[in-house]
């Protein structure tokens, strides 16, 4: 089946990356973000869920505490759930951050794969128990809760948006915002994507898929080695059980029409493309989908123009391998510099693909690959002048984004 390249996207309206912020593993700024990555310690830690203990990559403290800071400022943010006090967190500081602090008309797209999950099972859990529920269940827990609150919070009247396509919202909400420019419908779109996905029954069911990292992937009390020290074992091909750990977080982006003298990056490609299930779960061995929106997404630039692509890899067998094939098939003899965040940081489902934007953002300024510290070394460019971003989740729906250097 030939790859869907009819749609040169690249080749349209370039949309600049004026703002970007992130609540993650990493960090809440930045510089606190870039300066993690700088160092080979993977942010994941060992705790409690139900019965077990079991890998996830958590917060950090300053960041729990900023969140719960915002909840506490105003009567009404207190009873929202942490998928929404992490984007408002980073919304502000991506807003701040573009210079469009007084400005009342861009839009929002902030997506989450689960939503309110938290919320949503603490208030089920008292249904259970006593037949009702509290008053604002239906509200706080609905899913464009998220987008409504950002949009109150930031005093915007553009339009609002909420979506959950799995683990590849967060990219969708930037194809929304690149759609709704480009047609001349808004000139400023926020978009990204939250999540808060630390709980028991969410653990539970990726357990239930067999895609977990065992408790045994990393070892506590003892000298970390490069046998041990990473429970997710995100883009090594040579694996041989599934090693998937979650985290939490959010991470949004600014994007104006045109090349901005204040652009961070600029998007200069977009490809998206959805193949026919097989299963529930998965996508093609050689990943037809990812074939199609990298090629979409290249347009009539160069596979050769590449330097990097952070790759989706969550740690699984089959999906690390099924990516990597369908790049290979896209770039062919010259396969990029290939990366990923989730050995570091965890699978963040619907903000992944924005906290993969923030790390293709980061590279291109500061003319650095962040490495895979437990695969071999790489032979890296001289320079980073494009960096393609990808994403899919659950029923095959692939996007990519080519970033380029301001």
């Amino acid at each position: 089946m030939p790859l869907n390249t009819n749609k040169p996207v690249s080749d349209t309206l370039e949309i600049s990356i004026t703002g970007i912020a992130s609540i993650s593993p990493l960090g809440t700024t930045l510089e606190s973000v870039w300066e993690a990555y700088g160092t080979e310690a993977s942010c994941m830690v060992q705790k409690r869920y139900g019965a077990e203990m079991v890998w996830v990559a958590p917060l950090t403290a300053d960041g729990r505490a900023e969140t719960k800071a915002i909840g506490a400022s105003n009567g009404m943010y207190g009873n929202l759930d942490d998928s929404v006090l992490f984007a408002l967190y980073a919304g502000r500081k991506a807003v701040s951050q573009s210079g469009w602090s007084g400005n009342n008309d861009f839009g929002v797209n902030i997506g989450s794969s689960r939503g309110a999950t938290a919320l949503f099972e603490k208030y089920h859990a008292e249904f259970l128990k006593n037949g009702r529920t509290p008053t604002l269940t239906s509200p706080t827990t609905t899913l464009g809760n998220i987008s409504s609150w950002i949009a109150h919070d930031l005093q915007t009247s553009g339009p609002e948006i909420s979506h959950s396509i799995t683990c590849s919202t967060a990219l969708h909400a930037l194809l929304n915002g690149v759609a709704w420019i480009r047609s001349g419908m808004a000139d400023q779109f926020l978009v990204g994507g939250s999540e808060a996905p630390l709980t028991a029954f969410t653990i539970a069911q990726m357990k239930a898929l067999k895609i977990y990292a065992d408790s045994d992937m990393g070892k506590v009390n003892i000298p970390r080695t490069a046998d041990n020290a990473y429970p997710c074992r995100a883009l090594d091909l040579q694996k041989k059980r599934n090693t998937m750990v979650l985290g939490e977080g959010a991470a949004v982006a600014c994007l104006e029409k045109g090349r901005s003298d204040n652009a961070l990056a600029v998007i200069t490609g977009v490809g998206y493309a959805t193949e026919p299930l097989k299963h529930n779960i998965s996508i093609s061995t050689d990943a037809l989908c990812f074939q199609r929106s990298m090629a979409m997404a290249l347009g009539t630039a160069d596979p050769s123009e590449v330097d990097v692509i952070v790759m989706h890899a969550p740690g699984t067998i089959k999906g690390d391998l099924s990516e990597f094939t369908a790049i290979e098939k896209v770039f062919c003899n010259k396969i990029p510099v290939l990366t990923t965040n989730k050995w570091k940081i965890g699978h963040t489902f619907g903000a992944s693909g924005l906290l993969n934007i923030e790390l293709a953002v980061l590279m291109l300024l500061h003319q650095k690959v962040i490495e895979v510290p437990f695969l071999e070394p790489i032979s890296k460019p001289s320079q980073i002048n494009k960096v393609m971003v990808n994403a899919v989740g659950f029923g095959g729906n692939a996007v990519s984004v080519l970033l380029s250097r301001k």
